[in-house]
């Protein structure tokens, strides 16, 4: 059974093939067709320049007559997509009206939410203050001992201003010994 559906499928495509190439044939036959009637065969040789001129302008007249037939062509090849692309959007509006459920919220904990993304790949617990900075009271204390040590910042500007706080900075550094 399956040789036979397989040998029909083969027939098929043969077929189709030969369809297409009968049809690329019949569709250049019609273009040598229509370029022939529309488009006849130029005659230039032995014509006066003023007979050349007649020509060119009856060219071109025929040449503005075919773009605005091709402007207005592809007008409405433009209008009808749109409308083909509105009545696409009505018909999803129409066939796909639906309710949205009310949501409701949900308390998840970080490692309920870390086990739902991750799977079985996420191990232990995910406590978060176990990655914070540990600070010790005598840190504390260290850091008010300094800043009373640094005190009103004006007082160390107008203390240092001026040859004599330039000469404290020069004995503070060591080189005044």
């Amino acid at each position: 059974m399956s040789f036979c559906v397989l040998f029909s499928k083969i027939l098929l495509l043969q077929r189709a093939m030969e369809e297409l190439e009968q049809e690329t044939i019949n569709r250049d036959e019609e273009k040598v067709k229509y370029l022939g009637e529309k488009l006849p065969p130029l005659q230039i040789t032995g014509l006066q320049m003023e007979e050349l001129q007649k020509l060119c302008r009856q060219l071109h007249a025929k040449i503005d007559i075919v773009d605005e037939e091709r402007y207005d062509f592809e007008a409405k090849v433009n209008k009808n997509n749109r409308d083909i692309h509105e009545l696409k959007l009505k018909v999803q509006d129409l066939g796909g009206k639906f309710k949205k459920p009310a949501l409701r919220k949900v308390r998840v904990s970080a490692d309920e939410m870390m086990r739902a993304l991750l799977g079985s790949k996420h191990k232990g617990s995910m406590d978060l203050r176990a990655n914070l900075k540990s600070v010790k009271k005598e840190d504390i204390k260290q850091e008010k001992v300094m800043s009373a040590e640094v005190g009103d910042w004006r007082k160390n500007v107008e203390a240092m201003s001026g040859m004599e706080g330039r000469k404290k900075m020069f004995d503070a550094a060591g080189g005044g010994q």
